[in-house]
């Protein structure tokens, strides 16, 4: 499992994803390769939380191609990913 741990590289932390956050949605950047069942799982796992929706998003800026996981968390589960 410990590969697999590499395909959430980090939270993805702009002001859009911290307004997210109160929806309890939270954007992640995560490899090319990487399925959603897998970034559900991870995020599951790593975060114990329970996801219950995700929408995965291309973003190609300037030659470099990025993929996001916005994940959305079930009712009072919250992630603590902004730095303080």
């Amino acid at each position: 499992m410990q590969l697999n741990r590499l395909l959430l590289k980090k939270p993805w932390i702009s002001e859009k994803a911290t307004d997210l956050s109160s929806l309890n949605k939270y954007v992640f950047l995560v490899d090319q390769s990487a399925n959603k069942k897998q970034i559900e799982r991870l995020v599951e796992e790593i975060y114990g939380v329970h996801v219950i929706k995700m929408n995965i998003i291309r973003v190609k800026n300037k030659g470099n191609t990025h993929k996001k996981a916005i994940v959305t968390l079930k009712k009072g589960e919250v992630i603590d990913i902004i730095p303080h």
